[in-house]
């Protein structure tokens, strides 16, 4: 069975591009601090809407919808689940919940994460949660043609139970002795625990949440703020390449995690950066709502998408942003770009 080397193999990873990456990520933490001590309460917005853009967003990625609309109130609790999809949405919710509040007091065990998965299926009816798999798996896209294609053949079913004890002590042990940058850690361990693949389902909602509970605990928390998972389903053909680059030779030990880190630190600068724009975006707040999107656009050399305009301004709704851009148009301040989902906006000079 695979032996986790999480002592020696961070040394391989520092090139100089992760360095980078790092140093730059570092630097945003810095002012993230800054500004939340000094603007604590201005933040209760985004937290709201960051909710509700994960869930919705790590849901997606796995095929899982439902309307905008019905997101909402589930994520605000404000209603019942109505069907399977809306059941695991609800227990996606169940579980990020729990790590925004005590992520303080959990520490990425086999049984808190058995806890976890449970609570991921809080709401639904299957048996599978709170369980490792009771068969193997295999990891399986299907191509242009409709045929399924085998991309990773993870740890059997008899061996997963050792496989998490193993990971998990392997990882604390390296975490504890801070002998390496736990941002190089974290999608090491992400890696691994989705090459396990451990259960029957929810693998990768699973492994979007403990990265989430592991940044928290690490003192990276821009993920409470802007949705990570959001990003990550804006380029989940990138995020399933860099995860199959990083699990080739998996199982022989020979794999390199590096497409995976840098995938995943990329990520991360991505989330400080949204969390500064919308940051500096907040002295508008006092203007009208049109006010403001005409502001961004003032802001923007290039043109900006509908949807980029809802993700700067997470308060303003949809058919405000739609109202204000249509008489903007029709006013001659800006010009659409395109048509439909893709259409974008832009200033008239």
């Amino acid at each position: 069975m695979r032996n986790f080397d999480y002592q020696k193999a961070p040394t391989k990873l520092l090139t100089p591009g992760i360095v980078h990456l790092l140093t730059s990520i570092h630097e945003h933490k810095g002012k993230q601090e800054l500004f939340i001590e000094a603007h604590a309460d201005d933040l209760t917005s985004l937290l709201e809407i960051a909710k509700i853009q994960s869930t919705g967003a790590s849901n997606r990625i796995e095929g899982i919808y439902t309307s905008d609309k019905r997101l909402r109130e589930l994520v605000q609790d404000k209603s019942e689940p109505k069907n399977r999809s809306e059941q695991e949405i609800a227990g996606y919710r169940e579980v990020l919940a729990t790590i925004h509040e005590s992520y303080e007091y959990i520490i990425p065990k086999p049984n808190t994460i058995l806890q976890l998965h449970r609570d991921l299926y809080h709401f639904s009816k299957s048996a599978i949660g709170g369980s490792y798999k009771n068969s193997d798996n295999v990891i399986a896209e299907i191509d242009t043609d409709g045929k399924e294609r085998v991309r990773f053949v993870p740890v059997p079913a008899f061996q997963t139970p050792d496989a998490m004890k193993g990971l998990c002590e392997a990882f604390l042990q390296a975490w504890d002795a801070d002998s390496f940058d736990k941002l190089l850690l974290i999608p090491m361990f992400i890696v691994d625990f989705l090459s396990i693949h451990p259960f029957n389902d929810g693998n990768g909602r699973m492994g979007r949440l403990l990265s989430l509970l592991l940044f928290y605990r690490a003192e990276y928390t821009v993920g409470k703020y802007v949705s990570i998972e959001l990003l990550i389903e804006k380029t989940k053909d990138t995020y399933y390449e860099a995860l199959l680059d990083s699990s080739l030779n998996w199982h022989e030990g020979k794999n390199t995690y590096e497409p995976f880190i840098r995938y995943y630190l990329g990520i991360l600068i991505g989330a400080y950066n949204d969390f500064e724009d919308r940051v500096a975006h907040m002295k508008y707040r006092k203007m009208s709502k049109p006010d403001r999107i005409k502001a961004v656009l003032d802001k923007t050399a290039g043109k900006k998408t509908k949807k980029e305009i809802l993700d700067i301004c997470p308060d303003i709704s949809q058919v405000t942003v739609e109202r204000t851009l249509t008489q903007l148009v029709k006013d001659g301040y800006i010009q659409k770009i395109g048509a439909g989902p893709a259409s974008a906006y832009a200033r008239i000079e």
